[in-house]
C-alpha cells in the first residue's frame, strides 16, 4: 500500500522544534569513514537508493521532515540489503549541527538540495529550507573541495538558493553560465524526470567549498 502523507508540512510547527539526536555513524554504516553524500529533503529516498547501489564506495544520508517517508525509505533500504545508506526524520534547520556533531572528519564530500518546497508566499519565506544559518552550518561541516548541488523547477527558489551560497565566503560557484545545463550526477530525482518530461526548465547550480585561508590570501594579494 502506498504511503500517504501531506505534500507540505510547516517546519516551524511545534512538533518539528526538537532537534534530532547525534548519529552513531559506526552503527548506521558498515564503513563509516567512506566519503558521504548528504541529501537534504530526500522525500521517498529513491534518488539515494539508486546512488547507493551504483556508488558502493560512498555512504549516503537522506534527511526528510515527513516521518512516514523516512520509515518507508529505510524499509526499502533494508529490503535492498544496503549498508551504505541511511535516512533520518528531522527538521534540518534545527537538527543539522546535532546530527553531524559526531561526523568523522573530512568525510562529508557532497551535498544535494533538490526541488525543495517553494513556499510561494512572502510571509512563508522563513519556512524555506535554504536559510543563511543552514548555509553557514554546511560550510562548517563540508570538507574543503566538497561540492553542493542545487536544483529546482521554480526559478525564484533556485535564484534564492544560489545567491545564499554565493554570498558565503566558503563557496565558489562552479558554473560558467547562469545555470548548469546538465545534472552532474548519474541519477535524476523523480521530480527532475517529471519536469523534463513536460519540457519545462530545471535551474541548477554547483558550488565548491574553498579553503578560506587561501582565498583570503588571494584577496590580500590582489
Amino acid at each position: 500500500m502506498p504511503i500517504r502523507v501531506r505534500q507540505h508540512v510547516n517546519p516551524l510547527a511545534q512538533k518539528y522544534k526538537t532537534p534530532a539526536t547525534p548519529l552513531e555513524w559506526d552503527k548506521i554504516y558498515k564503513q563509516p569513514y567512506k566519503p558521504l553524500l548528504l541529501d537534504i529533503g530526500c522525500a521517498k529516498g529513491q534518488f539515494l537508493l539508486q546512488m547507493a547501489q551504483i556508488q558502493p564506495n560512498w555512504n549516503f544520508l537522506g534527511l526528510e521532515i515527513r516521518e512516514p517517508l523516512v520509515q518507508g525509505a529505510n524499509k526499502l533500504r533494508d529490503e535492498s540489503g544496503l549498508t551504505n545508506l541511511h535516512y533520518v526524520f528531522c527538521n534540518v534547520n534545527n537538527s543539522l549541527r546535532s546530527l553531524l556533531s559526531t561526523l568523522p572528519q573530512e568525510t562529508l564530500q557532497y551535498i544535494t538540495i533538490q526541488f525543495p518546497d517553494p513556499w510561494f508566499k512572502t510571509r512563508h519565506a522563513k519556512r524555506r529550507v535554504v536559510q543563511p544559518k543552514l548555509v553557514a552550518e554546511l560550510a562548517e561541516f563540508l570538507n574543503v573541495g566538497g561540492m553542493v548541488f542545487l536544483q529546482s523547477d521554480m526559478k525564484f527558489i533556485a535564484v534564492e538558493m544560489r545567491d545564499r551560497f554565493a554570498e558565503h565566503p566558503a563557496f565558489v560557484n562552479q558554473g560558467m553560465e547562469e545555470w548548469l545545463s546538465d545534472n552532474p550526477l548519474p541519477v535524476s530525482t523523480e521530480r527532475e524526470i517529471l519536469t523534463q518530461s513536460r519540457d519545462e526548465p530545471v535551474y541548477r547550480a554547483l558550488f565548491m567549498k574553498c579553503d578560506q585561508t587561501q582565498e583570503l590570501n588571494h584577496i590580500r594579494n590582489l
